[in-house]
């Protein structure tokens, strides 16, 4: 399998790590640690060192209450950065909803948009839609996400019920609308959006039940690090969990990358880079032995 991006067709056969670039001041994973636009661009540098194989960049925080950024602000956060991402000989992604941020990030040369809306938001201005500019750009990749409300009010009221037939018969519903615009298969990219308005246990039969989502044909891509729902399964207590630092999420991190990729995902979406190639090359070898074995 293939994802087929605006300058790259990325080979699939192997798991692919997503490094994160959070251009953001109030991010919940690493605190605006990234906000400046050095300490942006360093990031990146030291994500592909780090042996990320993708890039993705983004400017609006979208955590649980998070507000609605302006197009303007988030264009200042993200052009920069994503100029420089493309000299790095990696796969560029945005991490954006906004029709013209992706309009703007694909006409700079980026490669993906990675949207938490699956194209579905809409300007209140009127203007392009995001289905418009991932039309108009015939090459580029486009990773749709499936989430229940929005940032303001997805974790007030989770969903209800057994959330996998949810999620996949909304992407199923999202790319099929899509494909019938005449975007090909090969650019499109699903999420079950781990966190995105699911309970704990919501975000673990999802992890659990992964190869339902594989049925659909696409590309998987499994963003679990640094979640709450990690948090919740591994601390002591209920208070410790609202509190659980970064690298205290680092272990449960990897070791929920490396389940999602045990069961089927193609790219896992992280923080921790290093650690995370690093399980990965574990778990590769492995693999490698088990098929010599039959």
């Amino acid at each position: 399998m293939h994802w087929q991006t605006s300058r790259f067709s990325i080979d699939l056969s192997t798991p692919k790590v997503m490094g994160i670039v959070n251009v953001t001041p109030d991010s919940f994973s690493d605190g605006g640690a990234f906000a400046t636009r050095d300490a942006a661009l360093a990031h990146c540098e030291r994500l592909v060192e780090d042996g990320a194989d993708l890039l993705d960049i983004g400017g609006e925080s979208t955590r649980p209450g998070a507000i609605a950024l302006p197009v303007e602000d988030e264009l200042e956060r993200v052009l920069p950065v994503v100029r420089h991402a493309i000299t790095l000989g990696v796969p560029v992604s945005v991490d954006t909803y906004k029709p013209q941020v992706m309009q703007a990030v694909l006409d700079l040369g980026a490669d993906i948009i990675n949207d938490i809306w699956a194209l579905r938001w809409r300007d209140d201005g009127g203007g392009s839609s995001g289905v418009d500019v991932i039309r108009q750009h015939p090459q580029c990749g486009v990773c749709l996400m499936h989430m229940h409300r929005n940032p303001q009010t997805m974790q007030l009221a989770p969903m209800e019920g057994d959330v996998v037939p949810q999620v996949l018969s909304f992407l199923e519903h999202v790319t099929q609308d899509l494909r019938g615009l005449g975007v090909a298969k090969t650019r499109i990219c699903i999420d079950p959006g781990i966190g995105f308005g699911k309970t704990v246990q919501q975000n673990f039969s999802l992890l659990a039940r992964q190869s339902d989502l594989l049925a659909l044909g696409y590309p998987v891509l499994a963003g679990w690090s640094r979640k709450s729902s990690l948090a919740a399964v591994t601390a002591r207590s209920l208070a410790a969990a609202a509190t659980l630092g970064i690298r205290e999420r680092l272990v449960p991190s990897v070791t929920a990358a490396l389940l999602a990729v045990q069961n089927g995902a193609h790219i896992v979406r992280v923080h921790d880079v290093k650690e995370t190639v690093q399980a990965l090359k574990v778990w590769s070898a492995m693999q490698q032995q088990g098929l010599k074995k039959t």
